[in-house]
């Protein structure tokens, strides 16, 4: 809500100041004070009256004149010059009464089924986000290190969504790669078919661990594996069989942690879809001119910034941007999005600036829609996990130990409540989720289960457990919302920080969006839950009388619908007991 006023603020007075002046451009500030006791804004008037030509109190009392005279003015309880500012102190009644009609305006459309709750946006309206994440490797077991992609693409998506664009969610599987002519060379010549029908991707990752520790001796094997593949790529019958029954179970093992995660796609093409769409590509990158021969195989030279773009190898196979390039091209035609994300770990940076490159210089323009959603590590004692060293911590196995510790907790805390296996998961799966996401997404963190999911602190429990705790209040006086709010009570300033912060709930959903970054949201919940439990340990919301404890439920009622609908933009689950 502050940050609303200070754009319209801030876009009223430049239009004003351009026509009463002639000026094509006029640039005025809106900013907060230094000193609490100056007001709520402040602008400098310095810069507008050298810009106008004329003198400063002649300035700021235009300026005063323009803000009593606007739409904006009721929101003001005094606009005075002080020094080179004019500084304002906001009607905090108004604004809080501004916050409330946005809130009830938003129920009122959810009711009509219509919106997407407060806080929603339309700036995405009529644009289409295609957004790739998670993308794990088939016949590896979902891990830890696949955690990030997956709920942060997620997050995005639905925040994406909540600002009205629509979103396009895919899975873009890793099925397709020289890591297939490892894994069924290892198979053939030291496989079992039974352990891994019994047990097929912890039999997988053993075989493919163990082809890695023999090939260390025997390097002639990694030739074998890379003939394996091209052939696999030349459609031999027995090992496109072997390949299908691996892609087969490994998504079935992955769809298990996807439920727990409660995270959906629309499509599910992976690398091997689009193998009879690469050679388009090639083809017009021959014909455009762009291809050169390097030492046997096809580049495309990218200029002195980047390292040219291998296209194909020597013996005729494909490489990962050849099938980014036909997945992307393929994408443009289906979905006709106005920008494509990719939620890729940091170290692929080369790659989509690569990629960027390569459209670019085919010249089509939505190469400038292209954008790499980069992310960091999940480090284990400080080290990146291995599929390859076979130190890997399957997702399936932490969710279920963090499920397991939030019901021990619960077991302690309130061992008579009810449902509580289902409690213990939206907890312990939330915990997890919230972990990762309220950290930005570019640093490595490391993973710390026995943290995440306490309940006090940073953390997942702790938004919920606020949210349970609000709920408790309420249904304790069987409240319903009704608007019956004393605005002016509102404007203590005890209540008016959480109304601050309610107000910014829609401008905190645009930038996380829009800069890609679920930290944001993370951190403005983390920050209204404070407010909120700051506020009930000073304020008795339980008094006689009935406009004060109406007013201070329906504030309180407020600060739940923000954390309840965050969570769930975040991928969190709510609940109402804990």
């Amino acid at each position: 809500m502050i940050d609303s006023i200070k754009t319209n603020l801030k876009a009223v007075l430049e239009t004003a100041l351009r026509t009463a002046n002639d000026l094509s451009e006029v640039n005025v500030v809106v900013e907060e004070p230094k000193r609490a006791n100056q007001g709520d804004l402040s602008i400098p008037v310095f810069m507008i009256a050298k810009t106008i030509g004329k003198p400063l109190p002649e300035t700021a009392a235009h300026l005063q004149e323009l803000i009593r005279s606007s739409d904006l003015a009721p929101l003001f309880s005094s606009v005075a010059p002080l020094g080179g500012f004019l500084n304002l102190s906001l009607d905090k009644a108004a604004v809080a009464q501004g916050v409330f009609r946005d809130f009830e305006a938003a129920l009122s459309e959810a009711k009509a089924g219509e919106g997407n709750g407060f806080g929603s946006l339309s700036i995405g309206a009529g644009q289409t986000v295609v957004i790739d994440y998670s993308s794990p490797n088939i016949a590896k077991p979902f891990s830890v290190g696949h955690l990030r992609s997956t709920i942060i693409g997620q997050a995005i998506g639905n925040l994406l969504a909540k600002c009205g664009f629509r979103v396009v969610r895919i899975n873009h599987l890793g099925d397709w790669g020289t890591q297939f002519g490892k894994i069924i060379y290892a198979y053939k010549h030291f496989g079992d078919e039974e352990k891994v029908r019994q047990n097929p991707i912890n039999e997988l990752v053993k075989l493919y661990v163990e082809f890695h520790e023999m090939a260390k001796e025997n390097p002639a094997m990694e030739d074998e594996a890379r003939r394996i593949f091209n052939e696999l790529e030349q459609g031999n019958p027995e090992y496109l069989r072997l390949w299908s029954w691996f892609r087969e179970v490994s998504l079935e093992d992955y769809m298990k942690v996807y439920e727990l995660l409660d995270v959906r796609f629309d499509s599910y093409n992976g690398e091997a879809f689009y193998n009879d769409k690469m050679q388009p590509v090639i083809d017009q990158l021959a014909t455009q001119g762009l291809l050169k021969e390097d030492q046997g195989a096809m580049i495309v030279d990218l200029g002195e910034d980047l390292p040219p773009a291998l296209i194909q190898k020597s013996d005729g196979s494909t490489l990962y941007i050849t099938r980014d390039l036909a997945a992307l091209f393929f994408r443009k035609r289906e979905y006709h999005f106005d920008k494509a994300l990719y939620v890729v770990g940091n170290e692929q940076k080369l790659h989509f600036e690569q990629l960027k490159a390569v459209v670019r210089k085919m010249g089509f323009p939505f190469w400038k829609d292209i954008e790499h959603v980069n992310f960091g590590l999940v480090l284990q004692d400080g080290k990146k996990m291995s599929t390859r060293k076979g130190k890997v911590v399957r997702l399936a196995d932490v969710l279920n130990e963090a499920i397991e510790l939030s019901r021990q907790t619960i077991e302690d805390k309130n061992p008579d409540l009810e449902g509580k296996a289902e409690i213990a998961r939206k907890i312990g799966v939330s915990a997890v989720i919230f972990n990762d996401l309220k950290n930005y997404r570019a640093n490595d963190f490391e993973f710390n289960l026995e943290e995440m999911v306490k309940f006090e602190g940073q953390t997942g429990p702790y938004l919920q457990y606020t949210s349970v705790r609000i709920t408790s209040i309420l249904n304790a006086d069987d409240f319903h919302y009704d608007g019956n709010v004393d605005y002016s009570l509102l404007s203590q300033e005890v209540f008016f920080d959480i109304i601050k912060a309610a107000g910014d709930y829609g401008k905190t959903i645009e930038r996380a969006a829009l800069e890609a970054s679920p930290s944001i949201l993370a951190k403005y919940l983390l920050n209204i839950a404070s407010l909120f439990n700051s506020f009930y340990g000073r304020e008795r919301i339980a008094v006689e009388d009935l406009r004060e404890r109406r007013t201070k439920e329906h504030l309180i009622y407020l600060v739940r619908e923000i954390l309840d609908d965050g969570m769930r933009l975040l991928g969190m689950k709510t609940i109402e007991r804990m």
